[in-house]
């Protein structure tokens, strides 16, 4: 007797999904405050932050000194009328004055003084070709076999 084993195909059922309900997450204002500042002497930089909010009003101010030495201001307030800002400007702009340069221009150079290199013809020759010589290959006849 032989024996077959018996299998079963398993059986899955199909999963579920709920539709998802998104419902939009508001949270109540916060207030907050901070402030920072930089100063590198290397690469220049120099500025500050600050800023603060009660409930409903944000409030701040930030530092920058620009490139021509001047300090701009920038105080501002934003609410539910919008943002408005004020700018202002400390300083007078420097610019450095015009200096003549120490180097030469190129007109008053003289021309490189040098010998231009001497180039000779190169002197091949042609190679010197022969025909082959070919001989004809000796063929012997193959031996007669013997009779039985």
């Amino acid at each position: 007797m032989l024996y077959t084993p018996k299998y079963e195909t398993p059986k899955y059922e199909t999963p579920k999904y709920e539709t998802p309900k998104y419902e939009e997450v508001t949270y109540a204002a916060q207030p907050y405050s901070f402030g920072y500042d930089v100063q590198d002497k290397e690469s220049y930089t120099d500025f500050e932050h600050n800023e603060k909010s009660d409930y409903n009003v944000v409030t701040g101010s930030y530092r920058v000194v620009l490139p021509d030495s001047r300090v701009q201001i920038v105080t501002y307030k934003a609410d539910a009328n919008g943002y408005t800002a004020d700018v202002k400007y400390e300083g007078e702009a420097k610019y450095p004055e015009y200096v003549e340069s120490q180097y030469k221009s190129a007109a008053s150079y003289a021309a490189p003084a040098y010998k231009a290199p001497e180039y000779k013809k190169p002197a091949y020759t042609a190679p010197a070709y022969t025909a082959p010589a070919y001989t004809a290959p000796a063929y012997q006849a193959p031996a007669a076999y013997p009779k039985y």
